[in-house]
């Protein structure tokens, strides 16, 4: 078990829960597909699941710690090093390169003279993606679907042992969004990472092992 939700539940005020009693079990390379109409609360699962939430109820364990019990700079290492994250977006800084952009969530590690190994891995990662020529070219030189693949890289540059992904074919033609979406899939087999993706495409989920949808507060596995 890489990660679990128990009981989740997520209440804004006073009003209905946007999630109502969640549970979720990801397990290592696993692929999982997140759907459901807007508002249905997907995103906020999601960043339950990645500790950029807190939720109302209802425990979170990854890596087998329970969040709760971590401090703020433990809960930010882990952060770091175990789940990596792709938005709809990429939020990439326009004043770095793409190199430089990927290399941003290694900064903690360089005083441990990991310098020279990560800049290996972003070189490795970035010509895996189809970036090679582009690492010293700066976002506003590149493509949005170029700029999506580089926020993959960063997203898996720590060696996470779990991808979020957040609509991220979102601001993508549909031809990018294919392509981002094999390759998605197959970084899941090739690095090792489980990937779980919320998501308004059907394409997109069909292509996971397990899909499940969210709506009215309640989680139901479809696939």
């Amino acid at each position: 078990m890489l990660a679990q939700l128990h009981s989740i539940t997520k209440k804004y005020d006073q009003g209905k829960p946007v999630l109502d009693s969640i549970d979720l079990l990801i397990t290592e390379n696993d692929t999982i597909a997140i759907t459901g109409p807007s508002g249905s609360g997907k995103s906020t699962l999601l960043n339950i699941l990645g500790t950029l939430d807190q939720p109302s109820s209802g425990q979170v364990l990854l890596d087998g710690k329970d969040v709760k019990t971590l401090d703020r700079k433990q809960l930010a290492e882990l952060r770091n090093h175990f789940t990596g994250f792709v938005f709809q977006q990429h939020h990439l800084l326009p004043q770095l390169t793409l190199l430089e952009n990927v290399l941003l969530p290694t900064l903690p590690g360089r005083k441990n003279g990991k310098e020279k190994p990560m800049l290996e891995r972003a070189s490795l990662l970035m010509e895996r993606v189809g970036l090679q020529d582009l690492m010293h070219k700066f976002p506003g030189q590149t493509s949005v679907g170029e700029c999506q693949r580089t926020a993959v890289v960063r997203a898996l540059i720590n060696r996470p042992a779990l991808l979020l992904a957040d609509e991220p074919t979102g601001s993508l033609d549909n031809d990018n969004a294919e392509k981002l979406g094999v390759l998605l899939r197959e970084l899941n087999k090739e690095q090792h990472v489980a990937l779980v993706v919320v998501t308004h495409s059907m394409e997109m989920a069909a292509g996971m092992e397990k899909i499940y949808k969210l709506h009215s507060g309640k989680l139901e596995r479809i696939k």
